[in-house]
């Protein structure tokens, strides 16, 4: 029998005060992926278009809920064109939101608008290459001026994505949560589009550090510093020789 070309090892263990069980993605929490934005991503777009400098902003961030549009408002406003490239554009009538397709329950989403620019659309808060206040993300490039989070920042999926939380309920009413790689499938019909993928390849699994550690404002924003500080003790426990990620084991 063939051998499965995705395989990876999770970690796991109950919350004593709560009915959930965690469960993490080891081998992808052990890997040394980066986000390389700008040093040789290829973009989410049909063909790989690293020139383009677009990363993941090719479509508009959905904003999940009240709490993301209001926490995304106080930080445009904070915002000056020398950190925004649409900044005007952004304070148009049309702003820096639209509606985007319902949900799967038929509900109104909303997403950050995209511009044209130089025939190529992106999210309005993209700077291309060659904007003199720096390329990429305005809320990110505007938050490391005021010595602050890029995440507090940015509309949830913006700083989460490749790294996912799921949420499943069993039955008995029990929780599982799962931490793990952002999947091309996780994006919806379209992922299986993308010319490039960055989990899919070597090219960003070349950070100095294991994504547990370079990511750990991330993941406590997600999981809460407790649960961090235990996984962190299952996945450094001595005599473990974890599994590769499987972009390094081919």
């Amino acid at each position: 029998m063939a051998t499965p070309p995705d395989i990876h090892e999770w970690i796991s263990f109950d919350e004593v005060d709560e009915q959930r069980t965690w469960v993490f993605d080891a081998t992808y929490l052990r890997s040394n992926y980066t986000c390389i934005f700008g040093c040789g991503c290829q973009g989410i777009l049909d063909e790989p278009a690293p020139e383009l400098g677009l990363g993941c902003c090719s479509f508009g961030a959905h904003l999940v809920d009240d709490d993301d549009r209001k926490n995304l408002a106080d930080h445009v406003a904070r915002l000056e064109p020398r950190h925004m490239q649409f900044h005007a554009r952004a304070s148009r009538k049309k702003g820096y939101l639209q509606p985007g397709d319902p949900d799967g329950d038929g509900k109104p989403t909303t997403l950050t608008r995209l511009v044209e620019h130089d025939g190529v659309e992106a999210c309005i808060f993209l700077n291309r290459p060659g904007f003199e206040g720096g390329a990429g993300c305005a809320l990110h490039i505007a938050a490391l001026e005021a010595d602050e989070r890029p995440l507090d920042w940015k509309p949830s999926v913006c700083w989460q994505v490749p790294i996912r939380l799921e949420h499943s309920t069993d039955e008995s009413g029990h929780l599982t949560s799962r931490l793990r790689e952002w999947k091309r499938r996780d994006w919806g019909e379209g992922g299986t589009d993308f010319g490039w993928w960055c989990t899919d390849t070597a090219d960003a699994f070349v950070g100095a550090e294991p994504l547990y550690v370079s990511a750990k404002d991330d993941i406590i924003e997600l999981v809460g510093a407790r649960v961090y500080d235990q996984m962190v003790e299952l996945l450094e426990r001595p005599g473990w020789v974890p599994l590769p990620h499987p972009v390094r084991r081919s």
